[in-house]
């Protein structure tokens, strides 16, 4: 029998170019200086000062953004509580929630434009604007405009009432979504809303104001603020605030919660995360990589439900690291415009040196990193994705939270360890469970102190589905029907 020829094996070049494939800006429409968003109109600052918002890819300004000073504040409360009292309380809910689901069909039919105006002041891939962050913000209005006329239901047997005025502060992370998140059910309830969003990342949340003003949503109802942390400090510590709701850091959470001690404000707050995603010897190791790679790469770590702690089981972390690093390497670093881009820029030079500070603590307590091979642009703010090895428990760079694309990897032998490991952490934000068993799943997850668990994916919402923590992550929930509760006075 004549013996076949075997062909040569090949060995490929794991890492493709691609070519440029940018997201046309052409149609975005920015204006060159925002004012504040005060009843229903856009208003110059009482100090008359602005400040730049900068595109972290380029380093170069996109617009000017009014500075609020307390007087600004002082109005938007006042306007808010106007219409609070005269129109949004009194109108009937079902006509409220006509209004949340208008907001949602605009922001849809914007989602293109807006995307965009999201990566360029964010530094975000577009792919995650666009695929994730819009449709998210918009599915969260059209969720709650459901719950509006439904408080009988939602919580029977109780008489349910809007507490009034709430003011909301949001970070830099998800702009939008961070916006619909605490706009879209505090409305449903019948309240009224001052926002700020973070002075880094203002322009998507003043592209909302123009479209509350084109869905004709009475003024006064949201009155949307920008400024800097003394911005802040003014609409947590106003007289005329009912609720105070917090997206941010724990440090800036604690100082909130002393400011609010002794009054009647209610308060929710979602801080800081440090979530530990596990892999067991019997998960599914290449769908577990590439979890662990959306976990925390491809939004740049920038999440507080990041996974940057991996837990993975001693017999297999050989193989988990090999394949962590080669999928890594194939990841692109670069133009967040572009749709072939993994990673973006990171937001700000501040968060920049933050990240480059803990790096370099981790390696100053013997931890051993290892950085992608990609190449990065000479201008703007980048990091390239980031291991460590080889860390002890009680190292910075697995205690505390970085929001960068940095990861650091400890190994475990049993349950019980991976547990206590897990839960050595001051926070309890989330947190992810790979394995083949659905009995180790309810195991691990009951005793994991993590508000949200994901088993088998990552990174994944739902405005349905409540989101919040324990201990220092922060109190309260927001999505779902718990996010509706802490916008209510119950009687």
């Amino acid at each position: 029998m004549k013996k076949q020829s075997v062909a040569p094996s090949l060995k490929f070049d794991t890492k493709w170019s691609y070519a440029p494939a940018p997201e046309s800006a052409d149609h975005i429409q920015l204006k060159s200086q925002y004012e504040l968003f005060i009843n229903g109109k856009f208003v110059v600052p009482s100090s008359g000062k602005y400040f730049d918002t900068i595109n972290p890819a380029t380093e170069k300004k996109i617009a000017l953004v009014a500075d609020a000073n307390a007087a600004d504040v002082d109005k938007a409360v006042k306007a808010a509580r106007s219409a609070y009292d005269k129109t949004w309380s009194k109108m009937p809910a079902a006509e409220r929630g006509k209004y949340l689901f208008r907001i949602a069909r605009i922001l849809q039919e914007k989602a293109r434009e807006i995307a965009i105006i999201e990566s360029i002041d964010g530094g975000k891939p577009i792919r995650e604007s666009r695929d994730m962050d819009i449709p998210l913000a918009a599915a969260h209005f059209f969720y709650y405009a459901g719950w509006a006329d439904k408080m009988e239901y939602a919580f029977p047997g109780r008489t349910v009432k809007p507490l009034g005025v709430a003011g909301q502060i949001i970070p830099w992370n998800f702009p939008l979504l961070m916006a619909a998140w605490k706009i879209a059910p505090a409305l449903a309830a019948g309240n009224t809303v001052v926002l700020k969003p973070a002075e880094t990342t203002p322009l998507t949340a003043l592209k909302l104001a123009e479209i509350f003003q084109e869905a004709d949503l009475p003024p006064g109802v949201v009155n949307i603020i920008t400024g800097a942390g003394a911005t802040g400090a003014a609409i947590v510590n106003h007289p005329g605030i009912d609720k105070i709701a917090f997206t941010g850091s724990t440090d800036v959470g604690k100082i909130i919660q002393k400011a609010l001690a002794g009054t009647d404000k209610k308060y929710t707050l979602e801080l800081g995360g440090k979530a530990a995603n596990i892999i067991f010897e019997d998960a599914a190791i290449d769908q577990a990589v590439e979890g662990i790679v959306n976990g925390i790469f491809f939004n740049q770590g920038h999440v507080c439900c990041a996974g940057s702690r991996l837990f993975v089981q001693e017999n297999i972390a050989d193989l988990v690291l090999r394949k962590l690093k080669d999928r890594i390497e194939t990841l692109i670093v670069g133009d967040p415009l572009d749709k072939n881009t993994d990673i973006g820029a990171i937001n700000s030079k501040e968060q920049l040196n933050k990240i480059k500070s803990l790096v370099k603590a981790g390696i100053n307590e013997g931890g051993e990193c290892w950085q992608s091979s990609c190449a990065v642009p000479s201008k703007g703010y980048w990091y390239r994705p980031t291991l460590f090895t080889k860390v002890a428990q009680s190292s910075s760079i697995v205690q505390k939270e970085i929001f960068g694309p940095v990861l650091a990897i400890q190994t475990f032998r049993t349950v019980e360890e991976v547990i206590e490991k897990a839960n050595n952490t001051p926070f309890g934000l989330s947190g992810g469970i790979w394995t083949d068993k659905g009995s180790k799943i309810f195991k691990v997850s009951s005793k994991l102190r993590a508000g949200v668990i994901w088993a088998n994916t990552y990174n994944k919402f739902d405005p349905t589905s409540p989101f919040g923590g324990y201990k220092e992550s922060g109190m309260g929930r927001e999505g779902g029907l718990h996010g509706l509760q802490p916008y209510i006075d119950f009687n």
